[in-house]
C-alpha cells in the first residue's frame, strides 16, 4: 500500500482504457470529424497488450487498487476482450472487474464477459427517443442494439446493472423522465450525468450544463426520493433511492457538486500512460520503461512517485474560478 497524494487521497480505484477507437460519435465526447481527419487513432503496435496491462494491474493492486473498470474508446471493439478480463480476475487483492460499453456490441459478448469473470457492466444511454439518441450518437447508433444489450447484460447476470445518461440542456433533459421510468423497479441503477467539460472538442459551455439540482427535481416532483449514504470514500455518484421502494438513482455533478477531494481513481490509457485525473492534460509514459524491462519494483517506484505528488481537483478549481481549457486529453482516450 502506497502512500496518499499530497491531499490525502488513497489509490483504490483503476480504470483501463482498452483502446481509442469508437463506434459512435457522441459530441460529448468524441465529435464526428470535420472531413473524416479529426482523429488519428493509435496504431496496434503503440497499445499495451492484455499481458502488459495484467501486469501493470497487479503491481496498481500492490499499491493499493481494489477495483477495476474497463473502458475506451469503446471497450468491445478490443478483440478477445474476455481474455483480458481473465487475466484481470486472477489477480489476488481485485474485488470487482467492471466494463462501460456503449451497449451496441454487449448483446454479443456480455455471455462471453460474465464466464470470464467480468461482475458488472455501465451501459450508456443517452436517450429512449431514436432521433434523439441518433444526434446523441453521432448519427452512428441506434436504439435497438443498446436495449438488446442491455437484456443480454440481465441474463448474464451482469448486476447491478448501471445506465449512465448525460444530461446536455436543449437536447435530452425531457429524457430524464422517460429513463427514470423505463427502469424503475428492474433492479438497474440510473446515473444521471452533468455534461462536464472533458477534453476540448465537445463545445462544453456552463449554459449547457443541467445540474444536479434540476435533475433531481425533475424525478423528485414525479417519484419522491430520498438520500442514501455512499458505499465507500470516493463513490463519485450521488445515490437517491426511491421512497416507494421501488430502486434507485444517482447523480454525478462533477460540474455544480464537485467531489474532487474524496477522488481515488487512477487511469491506465491504451498506449500506457498513468492518468491522475480525468481533465488532466498529460500523464506518465508507464509501456516505454515496461517495454525496455524494467523490473516490477522500478515501475511501482514511478507509480508511487506519480501518485505521491498528485494534486489534481481540477472540479473544485472550476468552480471557484475559470480554468483555461488548455490542451486537456480527450475522453475517448483517458477512459471515462
Amino acid at each position: 500500500m502506497m502512500s496518499p497524494d499530497t491531499l490525502g487521497r488513497g489509490l483504490r480505484d483503476l480504470r483501463i482504457s482498452v483502446t481509442d477507437r469508437c463506434n459512435l460519435r457522441c459530441p460529448y465526447c468524441m465529435p464526428a470529424e470535420e472531413g473524416g481527419h479529426r482523429y488519428n487513432f493509435l496504431p496496434h503496435a503503440e497499445i499495451l497488450s492484455f499481458e502488459e496491462i495484467a501486469r501493470l494491474a497487479r503491481l496498481m493492486v500492490r499499491l493499493g487498487a481494489r477495483k477495476i473498470r474497463l473502458t475506451g474508446g469503446e471497450p468491445l471493439l478490443r478483440k478477445d476482450l474476455p481474455a483480458l478480463v481473465a487475466l484481470l480476475t486472477r489477480i489476488d487483492g481485485i474485488e470487482d472487474v467492471a466494463l462501460t460499453t456503449n451497449g451496441l456490441l454487449l448483446e454479443r459478448d456480455a455471455a462471453a464477459l460474465a464466464h470470464a469473470g467480468l461482475s458488472r457492466a455501465t451501459v450508456s444511454l443517452d436517450s429512449l427517443d431514436e432521433e434523439t439518441f441518433r444526434q446523441l450518437s453521432g448519427d452512428r447508433g441506434s436504439l435497438a442494439p443498446v436495449l438488446a444489450g442491455i437484456a443480454a447484460a440481465e441474463r448474464a447476470a451482469l448486476s447491478p446493472l448501471k445506465i449512465n445518461t448525460v444530461v446536455v440542456r436543449g437536447v435530452n433533459e425531457e429524457d430524464i423522465h422517460r429513463i427514470a421510468v423505463r427502469f424503475r423497479g428492474t433492479g438497474h441503477i440510473v446515473r444521471f450525468i452533468e455534461f462536464m467539460d472533458v477534453g476540448t472538442l465537445n463545445a462544453w459551455s456552463l449554459e449547457r450544463v443541467v445540474p444536479a439540482a434540476e435533475i433531481l427535481a425533475r424525478i423528485d416532483a414525479v417519484f419522491p426520493l430520498e438520500p442514501v449514504d455512499p458505499d465507500y470514500r470516493g463513490e463519485v455518484a450521488r445515490r437517491y433511492r426511491y421512497k416507494d421502494g421501488a430502486g434507485e438513482i444517482g447523480i454525478i455533478s462533477s460540474v455544480t457538486q464537485p467531489f474532487c477531494g474524496d477522488c481515488t481513481r487512477a487511469r491506465l490509457t491504451a498506449d500506457g500512460r498513468l492518468i491522475t485525473c480525468l481533465f488532466a492534460t498529460a500523464g506518465v509514459d508507464l509501456k516505454r520503461p515496461l517495454r525496455a524491462g524494467a523490473t516490477d519494483e522500478r515501475l511501482m517506484e514511478i507509480i508511487e512517485e506519480t501518485w505521491r505528488r498528485r494534486d489534481d481537483r481540477y472540479s473544485e478549481l472550476r468552480a471557484v474560478r475559470h480554468v483555461e481549457a488548455q490542451d486537456r486529453i480527450e475522453m475517448f482516450r483517458v477512459g471515462g
